[in-house]
């Protein structure tokens, strides 16, 4: 007779935007009975799923699952690097970047489904400053957005849309120096992201060729941007094409360094704090163990409702640019006639 699994579902009920009071009967109703001995356990405070998954840790508990957004994901896994109790996720939040990267269905009962096949792997976490990270970390706009949405009354995709749209064009880039183990560059960035998987959630793809066991991280530097670069730049986030972009500079490392000339925001899973002028990042390799679908297929994508307001918003952008391009070109048109006119007389 096979010996069952212990599992632990940590629920945090202020995470995303519904309520999480029928994810008991859910879990109850789905989970493999005959595979797993099941708990769930809500959390009451801010750093309660961290305690929680600790007690798991040391009580040797098999599996640990965080039910919730990026940031319960982010204290439950935490607490479990480098021990034998791997992580599951139910995605429940706003952004859900590690689920969607790793190929979780957004569908409670889907995701428990997964976790009843129970495929464990041991993957990648990052680490900036002394903070990990599972999904991405970054300082610039990304940190200065995060601040933004962890400050705003509600949670979601619009909330997220309103900040970028209120935010970006007053933002104003930095200077950064950044040290590798081969090289040492400057530069004026919008933003500096570190990938360990492949994006910040809602299918918005920062580093579309990321992945979570090569060791490496992906870091992407953002260029200085104009109005009419932003457009291409988030259609190609969404397209999983950003590397293409020649706003972007990519490129592969385990750690690096960077110094900027003044402190400010980071944030680590979409988690803002604020920091000082050095920084580093770097990856723990195969340091988590994590139940993924074993289905997943690589570049996998999912549909998503940023993406329509996105593409609604840069195509009412682009309408407008163009009638302005054209005005242009007609009011040039009849300032050349006029001087012709002028000329003659």
């Amino acid at each position: 007779m096979v010996q069952k699994k212990e599992i632990v579902f940590i629920v945090n009920p202020r995470s995303g935007t519904h309520g999480k009071n029928e994810i008991p009967r859910i879990i109850g109703e789905s989970i493999d009975k005959g595979a797993f001995n099941s708990q769930v356990i809500f959390t009451e405070y801010a750093g309660h799923a961290a305690e929680i998954a600790s007690r798991c840790v040391a009580e040797k508990t098999d599996i640990a699952v965080a039910v919730g957004g990026d940031g319960t994901v982010n204290e439950v896994a935490r607490s479990l690097v480098h021990s034998d109790t791997a992580l599951g996720i139910v995605p429940c939040g706003s952004g859900n970047g590690l689920a969607r990267h790793l190929s979780i269905p957004m569908d409670i009962k889907k995701a428990i489904a997964i976790i009843n096949r129970c495929n464990i792997e041991a993957l990648d976490y990052g680490m900036i400053n002394s903070m990990p990270f599972f999904c991405t970390c970054g300082m610039g706009f990304d940190a200065f957005i995060s601040q933004k949405f962890a400050e705003a009354g509600k949670r979601g995709p619009i909330t997220y849309m309103e900040n970028v749209l209120k935010e970006g064009l007053k933002y104003k880039p930095e200077i950064y120096e950044v040290e590798d183990d081969t090289q040492a560059t400057r530069h004026k960035a919008f933003l500096i992201a570190c990938a360990n998987a492949s994006q910040y959630g809602n299918n918005a793809y920062i580093a579309p060729k990321a992945t979570m066991t090569d060791g490496l991280m992906d870091v992407i530097i953002m260029e200085p941007f104009t109005a009419f670069d932003a457009p291409q730049i988030s259609i190609d986030m969404f397209n999983g094409t950003l590397d293409k972009n020649s706003k972007i500079k990519t490129f592969k490392a385990k750690r690096i360094h960077i110094h900027r000339s003044q402190p400010g925001a980071i944030h680590y899973d979409g988690d803002p704090i604020m920091t000082g002028t050095d920084i580093d990042v770097h990856i723990e390799e195969r340091g988590i163990k994590m139940i993924t679908n074993p289905d997943a297929t690589e570049g996998e994508r999912l549909p998503n409702v940023i993406l329509n307001v996105f593409s609604d918003f840069f195509n009412n952008l682009n309408n407008v640019r163009e009638d302005l391009e054209k005005q242009s070109k007609r009011i040039h048109a009849i300032n050349k006639a006029l001087l012709k006119r002028l000329t003659r007389n």
